[in-house]
């Protein structure tokens, strides 16, 4: 999946807001991150059943999504409280994916029962933050361009100025006010900044902050949802105490972490599951038949915690694979680094044959992810350097690196792991 995928399904709609009137193709909590989630508790929650009928409070009254709201927010079940903004932060996103047509919906007397419309994108979105942003990034210009409001936020990313600025706030406020339920400039410039700033971002350009132009390029982070004032407003901080002296009390999980590694080994099993048996990503002919059960991380996550939620740095073992061979003696603090080479040479094979083989219909690696996770793994730069897809620069790469390592217990695995270029 990918943009050319993403654009080619837009197409087919029109998606502009002069004719559907409808001031909630995007909102306030309508960030990448939280549309990630969110599309991966509906996957959750359906099973990746297109039949299956779901309203906004299925999903956010969910097992799977209470727990993790919990993990990621550190607030206990939803209450009566934050009622409105738990449904406000699942509501919004899910309102944005249906009128995206990647959910279909259907009003019943006073609510609305959703269905998933097109799973491949659905999925797509729901497997990594970046992939929810390259999707929102491409379904902004979409519904700008057929709303007639692109060349405006062209120029503005053209000009940069203060004055362009103002003109596309300007532009955009009266445009929302005149064909849509809106009618508060406050309430457009909060959509306003949903809309511009991933483009910023895109664009590496300045964008909208408080109101004004930004005074900086605008990042990935600008562009997150700001779970910190949200935990704020559940947990009961009052404003007027510092925020240091506030967090000194109430220490923070890195609970957004912890819910992206959990994911992306869910991700890998499911995966697997799904398009390989089940079975272990490192063929070994007395594991044959036994069910890969064990989602390693080749590299630490407690060394290597950037990459702790890539699935390029994940592989699928059996129980004997993970706890003797590459945790000898089950010492999960310890890493065998000749097993370690296995696993990488394995892993190569399958991201390869994912990314090159035009039978693959679900591709779920980044070949540039890839050479990150490498190149974090083993403290260097080399393989950022590699053309992309060039696998064999990759497996020698690699061999280099563990060139010391090479020792004759595993060299039957070594043979049947690794990639076979033609």
């Amino acid at each position: 999946m990918c943009r050319e995928n993403i654009e080619q399904f837009f197409s087919q709609f029109d998606f502009d807001i002069r004719k559907s009137n409808d001031a909630r193709w995007i909102d306030q909590k309508c960030t990448y991150d939280v549309v990630n989630i969110i599309a991966d508790c509906i996957l959750e929650f359906t099973q990746h059943d297109t039949n299956k009928s779901f309203t906004v409070t299925d999903i956010w009254r969910s097992d799977y999504a209470v727990e993790n709201v919990q993990i990621m927010f550190s607030k206990p079940d939803p209450s009566e409280k934050s009622q409105n903004e738990y449904d406000k932060y699942f509501s919004q996103p899910i309102k944005l994916l249906s009128y995206s047509r990647i959910l279909r919906a259907e009003r019943i007397g006073l609510r609305y029962l959703y269905k998933i419309n097109n799973l491949a994108l659905l999925e797509h979105i729901a497997l990594k933050p970046t992939n929810a942003l390259n999707f929102l990034i491409s379904y902004i210009q979409k519904v700008l361009a057929d709303s007639g409001l692109d060349r405006v936020f062209n120029q503005f990313f053209q000009i940069q100025s203060k004055d362009a600025y103002a003109e596309v706030r300007k532009t955009f406020i009266d445009f929302t006010i005149d064909h849509t339920a809106i009618n508060t400039t406050v309430e457009c410039g909060r959509i306003f900044t949903k809309i511009i700033n991933p483009l910023a971002f895109k664009f590496k350009k300045y964008g909208t902050e408080k109101g004004r132009i930004s005074n900086k390029i605008i990042t990935m982070q600008d562009i997150q949802y700001n779970r910190t004032n949200w935990r704020d407003d559940l947990s009961g901080k009052e404003k007027h105490i510092p925020r240091q002296e506030y967090a000194a009390s109430t220490a923070e999980p890195a609970g957004y972490s912890a819910y992206l590694v959990q994911k992306a080994k869910k991700d890998i099993r499911n995966f697997n599951d799904r398009f390989r048996n089940g079975l272990s990503e490192v063929f070994q002919q007395t594991e044959q038949g036994i069910k890969a059960t064990q989602m390693h991380h080749i590299f630490p996550q407690s060394d290597f915690p950037t990459i702790a939620a890539y699935l390029e740095n994940l592989i699928a073992l059996t129980p004997n694979q993970h706890y003797a061979m590459a945790h000898p003696d089950n010492k999960t603090m310890y890493i065998d680094k000749d097993f370690q080479y296995i696993c990488l040479l394995a892993k190569c094979g399958h991201i390869m044959d994912n990314l090159t083989n035009p039978q693959v219909s679900h591709q779920i690696y980044d070949f540039d992810s890839y050479t990150f996770v490498l190149d974090t793994g083993l403290n260097t730069d080399k393989f950022g350097q590699i053309n992309d897809l060039d696998f064999s620069s990759i497996v020698l790469n690699i061999d280099y690196f563990y060139s010391e390592y090479s020792n004759v217990k595993f060299n039957g695995l070594i043979k049947n792991n690794k990639p076979i270029f033609k």
